[in-house]
């Protein structure tokens, strides 16, 4: 029997971890569409969904495109001075015609644009259709950990998404995917830099998870078509990829045959800086905080309704630390900012 793939509609599927679960989606032969700015800056990316058969659609076009095996929604609409969502969420009548072409609705929307999930949510109710919806969480599971203040501000904007799927009655998978491994590797190592100095936040010995962006990609799109996740949260912990900050840094130091100062940042001084900073500047302090000195991705007990990722889908192996270092030797992936304004 032929395997019936689900039509999947990722939006910010140009930014930072979105471009990674179109490239599973595709990757896994479902019919993808990437719903983006009409004027997105991530024109290379773009470029490349192309030349995997990409077809640029505009919104009153979408029914000539059903056939499309990946079709680029631009809605025309004005952007904010921030380069936001607003124009094409605010549009509800297109994003219910989007939403209506496709079986599995998948958000990477980026922290400016949490709350813009509320469009998505009364587009599905209307809709109707869908079969599963996938907002943007991918980092930490926000229902269980405690954080300093900017941070949980930060967090209950999310929780007010997930809140607003339950109510809807909208079937979900909500995905905590921990730490974004190449981005955190290039942040707490710094390899491009060549430094002798390595900053280390707190002792450095609390643990942390860092799973590798092509891994959580396709771990995404596996568990959105996936039954036994449906209306459960997906926690990917795989054992091989947790490590302390004192840890990666000794890994680091047997690959390249260097030795490192390591600078200790006092816990109290990075707590300072998250009450004295302004935000949303205080936010990526408060991150560095709660996971790598209070450890919280690993601060919890996975419950019997979760999924465990790496036990889930033992198909699926996870790139370990070591092995996402030797990809740093090889061919470095380049240093990313998040974006929080």
């Amino acid at each position: 029997m032929v395997e019936m793939k689900s039509k999947i509609l990722i939006f910010g599927g140009s930014g930072y971890i979105g471009k990674y679960m179109v490239r599973a989606s595709i990757k896994l032969g479902h019919p993808t569409y990437v719903y983006s700015r009409p004027h997105s800056d991530n024109t290379q990316v773009l470029d490349e969904f192309r030349s995997s058969g990409a077809v640029i659609v505009k919104a009153c076009m979408l029914h000539l495109y059903k056939q499309s095996f990946i079709s680029l929604l631009y809605f025309l609409s004005k952007l904010s001075m921030f380069g936001s969502f607003k124009g094409e969420l605010d549009d509800h009548d297109k994003l219910v015609s989007a939403i209506r072409e496709v079986d599995v609705v998948i958000s990477a929307l980026a922290y400016p644009q949490v709350l813009d999930q509320t469009n998505i949510v009364e587009a599905i109710k209307v809709a109707g259709n869908i079969k599963r919806f996938l907002p943007s969480d991918f980092g930490c599971e926000e229902d269980r950990i405690s954080v300093l203040p900017p941070f949980q501000a930060f967090l209950n904007k999310k929780k007010k998404i997930r809140r607003a799927i339950e109510e809807a009655n909208i079937p979900y998978t909500f995905v905590s995917a921990n730490c974004f491994g190449a981005y955190f590797v290039n942040y707490l190592l710094r390899p491009y830099q060549k430094n002798q100095e390595i900053t280390v936040y707190g002792t450095g010995e609390a643990k942390a998870v860092l799973n590798y962006e092509e891994d959580i990609g396709i771990c995404t799109i596996k568990v959105a078509t996936d039954a036994k996740a449906c209306n459960r949260v997906v926690i990917m912990r795989p054992r091989t990829n947790i490590i302390s900050q004192l840890e990666l840094i000794s890994l680091w130091e047997k690959k390249t045959g260097r030795s490192f100062n390591k600078i200790h940042v006092p816990e109290q001084e990075i707590v300072a800086l998250s009450n004295t900073l302004p935000d949303p500047l205080n936010i990526p302090v408060s991150i560095l905080h709660s996971v790598f000195v209070k450890g919280m991705t690993m601060d919890f007990e996975i419950g019997e309704d979760d999924v465990e990722a790496s036990a889930a889908y033992p198909d699926l192996k996870f790139t370990t630390v070591d092995e996402l270092l030797d990809i740093f030797l090889l061919n470095p992936p380049e240093p990313a900012s998040a974006a929080f304004e």
